[in-house]
């Protein structure tokens, strides 16, 4: 029997898919960014130890990588001038395979000198709505999930969130105390995770009982994630308490974009590189050019990164990323 050709998605989720493709590159034109086309095979590769890139053999002795964002290239961009950049095209993420995962995926990324994470947040909430209401207008007939309907989003912090859903804020309660949390409410967690692994406990409550109920009747940011958990992201107060500049933002119980206030500082992002690896036990090199690109002046700015699939596949109501994709992983 001969091989299944044909795509995942239909023809008409195709074309629609086209349009708002087209849509997505006109509203950030007529918001005033400009397109930007940058690498997606570098010679540096991400620096989150929770994220595996492809690697690509280049000789036998050097390695290069696909890309899982264009964050490193467009903030090299940032440092040489430009002020309001997006970039819409394939990132690639090994292992990442699922009904709201693919191998490879489209992103939409963005970044502007000037903002923080709340006008952001502002910016996020003004090109969803603005989606959501041109597949309304291109296909009438098309399911609406009423998350996606115009109207203000909820705003929670991250301490809000989990005390409306967990039943306790968590930011400045010990570790020992987040254990017990988990365990009262009945949380299994797997033997590989620490007693002492308040990140990895937060992250497990925040899986299991806080992000399932986010999103729903209208979509949710979550900021001001746990200090410990800044990324690339700027950090604001002191000690257990400090907090990242950061957000999340949810619909019916699926992240669509995460967004920061961006880190500026070479030497604080040199010292996380050194305390991710050491607490992973990866051996991850220094972005070099990134570093560079710090050190010469990088701008106050906000970025943030959108999964286009998923937030199609959301706008139509569907409930796997291969229903707007023409060909997934299994049958690449």
């Amino acid at each position: 029997m001969p091989a299944d050709f044909r795509p995942s998605a239909t023809l008409d989720v195709l074309q629609l898919r086209a349009k708002l493709l087209a849509f997505t590159r006109l509203f950030f034109d007529e918001s005033g960014y400009f397109e930007v086309d940058t690498p997606t095979l570098s010679h540096e590769r991400v620096i989150d130890p929770n994220i595996e890139p492809f690697v690509v053999p280049w000789s036998a002795s050097k390695r290069l990588f696909l890309q899982t964002s264009p964050e490193f290239a467009m903030k090299r961009l940032l440092a040489a001038g430009a002020e309001s950049i997006f970039q819409l095209g394939k990132v690639f993420r090994h292992g990442e395979l699922g009904r709201l995962h693919n191998p490879e995926f489209t992103m939409l990324e963005w970044y502007r000198v000037g903002d923080n994470h709340h006008e952001q947040m502002d910016f996020v909430e003004k090109f969803v709505t603005s989606f959501a209401s041109e597949i309304r207008r291109l296909s009438c007939d098309s399911p609406q999930p009423s998350a996606l309907s115009p109207q203000p989003f909820e705003r929670l912090t991250y301490d809000q969130a989990f005390e409306r859903h967990a039943g306790s804020k968590v930011l400045a309660r010990p570790t020992h105390e987040i254990v017990a949390l988990a365990r009262r409410l009945g949380v299994s967690a797997p033997e590989s995770l620490l007693p002492g692994d308040r990140d990895g406990w937060l992250n497990l409550l925040l899986a299991e009982r806080v992000e399932p109920h986010l999103g729903h009747g209208r979509p949710t940011f979550v900021f001001d994630y746990p200090g410990s958990q800044a990324a690339l992201a700027r950090v604001r107060g002191e000690g257990q308490t400090a907090v990242a500049e950061r957000f999340e933002l949810y619909v019916h119980g699926i992240e669509l974009c995460n967004g920061y206030h961006e880190l500026t500082d070479a030497a604080a992002l040199r010292a996380r590189i050194r305390h991710d690896a050491s607490a992973s036990e990866k051996h991850i090199p220094e972005p070099v050019h990134l570093l560079a690109a710090m050190e010469s002046g990088l701008p106050p700015c906000s970025g943030v990164a959108l999964g286009f699939d998923r937030l199609l596949m959301l706008s139509l109501g569907h409930d796997s990323v291969r229903q707007v994709i023409p060909f997934p992983f299994e049958i690449a």
